[in-house]
């Protein structure tokens, strides 16, 4: 029997596995594959960023508060969820920007900070890893860092002359950057919310966007997710200090989101088995090689 599919998704903190990726995860789980959320930070130094939680007694506890949101988003999606213990470098502000805090994951040792990843990858086995573009998706401290770990225990899990303590190596076999936005999806959603005469939450975004850079010639893969948008939007709700249930986020209706865009998109990094390009599964060119049954074992 051919071994059950196994998805790795590495994000930087609690609520980012729900806001990236999160209906390809659902998708698979409910297709019998086997899905782990990585998650490098606590969260520890994020924002409280729904008014309606901006409160003293919230930001003294943000650590503990996060942690159970995470608990409550990881039933919500069914994954498999680990820690990697890494403390949250915050987002800093200012001209000049102030210097990151002392002992904080982006300061890490890109070599030692993979080593945990390394671990968890030759224990959960996985087939595909997604994480972020070399920019992190955005230029958070962590995020780019979240990137740099990734690619290094990508390409040091498989070998057995690199972190031999660290478990039997496994190499993966496709990596992924997730690409949240494109220009071509924002049009989508904009004009698909016009169409249907409602106002678009676009309108201010589109206008600072201009002639900005855009990840949309980026995107490889495309997995068609629409019928798991309920759950995306549950799992992150569930995270209700970053995100406000009433905001911006879910302003578009359901119906228009699956109509006009019912993909998450991807960029494929790094392949070690053959699959053409565009194309619509993380786990295309895996299935060929054998990795097929997805039936639980169990």
């Amino acid at each position: 029997m051919a071994e059950q599919l196994r998805l790795m998704a590495v994000h930087a903190h609690p609520d980012d596995e729900s806001s990236k990726g999160a209906a390809t995860m659902a998708r698979y789980l409910a297709e019998g594959a086997q899905v782990l959320v990585v998650t490098c930070t606590g969260g520890e130094r994020g924002s409280v960023l729904n008014p309606k939680l901006d409160r003293p007694d919230v930001w003294s506890n943000i650590a503990d508060i996060r942690r159970a949101e995470m608990d409550a988003a990881r039933a919500i999606l069914g994954v498999e969820q680990a820690w990697l213990g890494f403390v949250d470098s915050g987002l800093p502000e200012g001209d000049p920007l102030p210097p990151l805090p002392e002992g904080c994951f982006a300061l890490q040792d890109v070599e030692v900070a993979a080593g945990p990843l390394v671990r968890l990858m030759r224990e959960f086995r996985p087939h595909v890893v997604t994480t972020y573009d070399e920019n992190g998706g955005y230029p958070h401290p962590d995020h780019i860092m979240c990137h740099k770990i990734s690619m290094a225990a990508f390409e040091a899990a498989g070998d057995p002359t690199r972190y031999p303590e660290l478990g039997e190596p496994w190499q993966p076999l496709k990596l992924y950057y997730d690409i949240g936005f494109s220009k071509a999806k924002i049009m989508a959603l904009h004009e698909a919310m016009l169409a249907a005469g409602h106002e678009s939450p676009y309108v201010e975004w589109l206008q600072r966007w201009g002639d900005g850079p855009d990840k949309g010639a980026r995107i490889t893969t495309q997995v068609e997710c629409g019928q798991y948008f309920p759950v995306r939007d549950d799992a992150l709700r569930a995270h209700a200090t970053q995100v406000d249930p009433d905001g911006f986020w879910f302003h578009v209706p359901m119906e228009i989101q699956r109509q006009a865009w019912p993909t998450e998109d991807f960029e494929l990094a790094r392949s070690l088995v053959e699959s053409p390009l565009p194309e619509s599964d993380l786990f295309a060119g895996v299935r060929a090689v054998g990795a097929v049954d997805t039936t639980d074992p169990r």
